[in-house]
């Protein structure tokens, strides 16, 4: 196997699903699993689904085509609003899409009426983080379009917190939610069978002594993966913490100074590197880079440590001179597990027994 490789344990992942949608339940919480980071693996899916999931989501159509392609029929929810150039296979493949645009919704309703389908769409109504969603003032006015459509089903009202701007889920605006959707079902006459109050950093809010309200779904992926929420990157107890580990392999190791010399300009990624002078030092190579992961969001083992990254190197000090072919193990944070199971260069397999 190559030296740069992600070893996956779905063991811990499944502990940590299922530990999520017990605790969950007890507040009449359900859980969607969140597959995108590990680009809907079906066998990803599969362990999730047994844990108890009450459906998958996904921000890309393609994984979501290759976890139907992998024979998973469970729910599954488009967690981005879909692109208009993607329309019908958003029908075809997925159960439900979140969406905020009346055109996009139009466009859903005509391509579920050529599949003599129906779509079920969430609508995300923005409370402050600023990402995706209708204000509120225009909720109603959106709604009122759903429903115009006889193709759409209007299943659920959502929002998202804490993905752009880190605004925490709290008492009001998840108030805020719980009280928009009683006006929506007073207003027209309608009942909204799912409220989606966000995303792993609502676990706090969820699982405390906060009353719930009408939230009874999270959609939940960094919590189940890493064990952590993303809030704080607080572990969360009786939680596999360390389900991923990026391995990568040494290809040089040299006594060298840390202290660079000659005119100095910017570095290949436009930054000006402020340099500790420690002296000379065992510098040691490996044969991973920024075009393969987060180098900033790798936690380094016990006598390791992370000095600088370029495309294809990373830099790091070590106690002493590592041989070539010698692996160091990293454990991945979310952005370096995201961008590790994107890259081309980085094997992905089970973890060693």
């Amino acid at each position: 196997m190559t030296g740069l490789r992600l070893e996956i344990d779905l063991d811990k992942i499944g502990h940590n699903a299922r530990v999520l949608v017990e605790r969950a339940a007890l507040r009449n919480i359900s859980i969607t699993a969140v597959t995108k980071v590990m680009l809907g693996s079906p066998d990803l899916a599969r362990v999730l689904c047994a844990a108890g999931a009450s459906a998958l989501g996904d921000s890309r159509i393609e994984n979501i085509e290759r976890m139907r392609d992998g024979g998973i029929d469970a729910p599954m929810l488009l967690l981005r609003s879909p692109m208009t150039s993607q329309i019908d296979r958003v029908v075809q493949a997925s159960s439900m899409s979140v969406n905020a645009e009346t055109e996009v919704l139009s466009a859903l309703a005509s391509a579920a009426r050529a599949s003599g389908r129906i779509h079920d769409v969430m609508l995300m109504v923005e409370l402050g983080d600023l990402r995706e969603g209708v204000m509120p003032d225009q909720l109603n006015e959106t709604v009122r379009h759903v429903l115009s459509l006889p193709t759409l089903r209007l299943c659920g009202i959502g929002a998202n917190l804490a993905c752009r701007n880190g605004i925490e889920p709290s008492v009001e605006n998840m108030g805020e939610l719980s009280a928009m959707v009683d006006s929506v079902e007073t207003t027209f006459g309608t009942e909204i069978e799912i409220v989606s109050g966000g995303n792993s950093a609502n676990l706090d809010w969820a699982l405390g002594s906060s009353d719930p309200g009408r939230v009874n779904n999270l959609r939940l992926g960094e919590a189940v993966l890493l064990g952590r929420e993303p809030l704080h990157r607080r572990s969360i107890p009786g939680l596999h913490t360390d389900s991923f580990t990026l391995v990568t392999e040494v290809i040089e190791s040299r006594r060298k100074p840390t202290k660079p010399w000659g005119r100095s300009g910017q570095n290949s990624f436009g930054e000006d590197p402020e340099i500790e002078d420690r002296g000379v030092i065992w510098q040691t190579i490996l044969a991973v880079g920024r075009q393969d992961t987060d180098t900033a969001d790798l936690t380094a083992p016990e006598g390791v440590e992370i000095l600088a990254a370029s495309s294809d190197h990373l830099i790091v000090q070590t106690r002493d001179r590592m041989r070539p072919g010698n692996e160091i193990r990293f454990e991945p944070g979310y952005s370096a597990l995201l961008r590790s199971m994107t890259s081309p260069f980085v094997t992905k397999g089970p973890a060693p027994r």
